[in-house]
């Protein structure tokens, strides 16, 4: 018999279909292998075989049991961590650009989980989340950089998850975005779900998950902004999609900001740089803070020197 490998996609988004959410997943090479586990019957939604066609609703959870012949391989790889921080429970990287968070059906290698893998194995990591995302708690975009928590084990797991849910861990972000601010500390609530039409995409939409970011003006430019945000949420893609729905989006994000910016960089820039939270093995408060990566420093020193 195969073995079975089953995970769980929560918060699904309203009139969007399974098949064409599933397929924008980075977990599946193509739409044909989607179309393929649903016809085989080995997509639920909620617990029951439904059709491609079927229209998502929030909190439907979709379970796709994927035999053998769908599992991959994942390769442990001697690619150097940048560890800030690590005791017997859990560690914490700087992950950074263009580095894939886990791997896919697309692409098995170089990934932040191939590194981790090498040095610690799977026995030496969380398995909630599978055997594609051993250890990871939360993840960063490929062109995201900054600080992420991995879990060596479960209970470690667990207990940072209930930590981002109730919010007692603390993370911060700080990016260059377009435009300027009326006011230098500001809250942005839109909810955010699956792009109605392009599912590879989020967007502010009426039936999304409620979204939190929180932003403080660091320092102002003639026409931009060098911004820190605060996750009070954590949906996918939401700092993006919130400073370009109130129009200041993001230096140099393909995906949601089409203007191109005088200084070349790797996509966004944005980086995870503050996280506080306690840690699993003892409830010590630890706060971590990491220098802005090269694009950031790159963009500040061009909008500095213009500005003279």
């Amino acid at each position: 018999m195969n073995k079975k490998i089953i995970f769980s996609v929560q918060s699904a988004e309203k009139s969007i279909r399974l098949d064409s959410f599933l397929a924008a997943n980075d977990m599946f090479s193509s739409r044909s292998q989607v179309q393929n586990l649903i016809k085989k019957q080995q997509v639920f939604v909620n617990g029951k075989n439904v059709k491609g066609s079927f229209l998502l609703k929030n909190d439907d959870e979709i379970k796709v049991i994927m035999s053998e012949d769908f599992s991959l391989i994942i390769e442990p790889e001697n690619i150097p961590l940048d560890i800030i921080y690590e005791d017997d429970s859990m560690l914490v990287v700087n992950k950074p650009k263009q580095m894939l968070t886990h791997p896919t059906t697309k692409e098995t290698t170089g990934t932040l989980v191939n590194a981790l893998l090498y040095k610690y194995g799977y026995n030496g990591l969380s398995d909630i989340n599978g055997v594609m995302r051993p250890g990871i708690v939360h993840r960063l975009d490929r062109n995201t950089s900054g600080l992420l928590m991995i879990a060596k084990n479960n209970i470690a797991h667990e207990n940072l998850t209930e930590q981002i849910k109730t919010k007692s861990a603390l993370r911060q972000y700080i990016a260059v975005v377009t435009g300027n601010f009326e006011t230098e500390t500001g809250t942005i609530d839109f909810p955010i779900g699956r792009h109605p039409s392009k599912p590879e995409k989020m967007a502010v939409v009426a039936d999304g998950k409620p979204s939190v970011t929180h932003y403080k003006v660091i320092e102002s430019f003639k026409g931009f902004s060098y911004i820190e945000l605060t996750l009070e949420t954590g949906r996918t893609h939401q700092i993006r999609v919130h400073m370009s729905h109130i129009g200041h989006p993001i230096i140099n994000d393909s995906l949601y900001n089409k203007a191109p910016f005088k200084v070349k960089t790797t996509q966004q820039v944005l980086q995870a740089y503050k996280l506080k939270f306690a840690t699993p093995l003892n409830d010590d408060i630890i706060n971590l803070e990491i220098e802005p990566d090269r694009d950031i420093v790159k963009v500040l020193k061009f909008l500095r020197s213009i500005q003279k």
